[in-house]
């Protein structure tokens, strides 16, 4: 990709590269929370919010080097105080760009899949309307990402990352300290 994107996240100003938080691999989900959807400003809209409903713990993803992060239009504290009142956990960064319209997310919910070499970003994958319902699950968006599952059984390029099947699991809160793959 060579456009910069700029977001509001709980930290403050971040870019597309930021929002991998240090992993190889960022899925985005583009939730409609703003001005003008149905349900602001108490609510994202109820299928989005049915979306959000369904993320399984995200310290799975991040055991294979996976980031999820939600996005849309609404200012951080009203995100904040959102995810609070329902008990979401995954991040959720505000847009300050375009990001929506050049990923085709500004006029209905999908999801895009990133792929990170470096500062070098590269879209892998792109789902929405009503293919990206069935999303929520850590099967489901890994199944979406370059690397997959990176277990010994795929189909994979000589050099990707393999385990055998099962090795990885964890209890959510096993996981290392920053959610990688290092205890166990």
């Amino acid at each position: 990709m060579e456009k910069e994107y700029s977001f509001d996240g709980p930290g403050g100003k971040a870019s597309l590269v930021d929002l991998f938080e240090g992993r190889r691999q960022l899925i985005v989900y583009r939730a409609f929370f703003e001005p003008g959807v149905y349900g602001w400003p108490g609510h994202a809209c109820p299928g989005c919010s049915l979306v959000a409903d369904q993320v399984a713990h995200v310290a799975h993803l991040n055991a294979r080097d996976t980031t999820l992060a939600f996005v849309s239009r609404a200012p951080q504290p009203d995100i904040a105080r959102v995810k609070a009142r329902m008990g979401w956990t995954m991040p959720w960064y505000s847009m300050t760009d375009e990001f929506d319209a050049d990923f085709g997310v500004d006029e209905w919910h999908g999801t895009n899949a990133f792929f990170r070499d470096g500062d070098r970003v590269f879209r892998t994958y792109f789902v929405n309307n009503r293919g990206d319902e069935p999303m929520g699950g850590t099967w489901s968006y890994l199944d979406i990402t370059a690397l997959g599952r990176q277990e010994e059984w795929e189909d994979s390029p000589e050099g990707y990352p393999k385990t055998p099947p099962y090795s990885w699991w964890r209890w959510h809160d096993a996981y290392g300290a920053d959610g990688d793959d290092d205890a166990g």
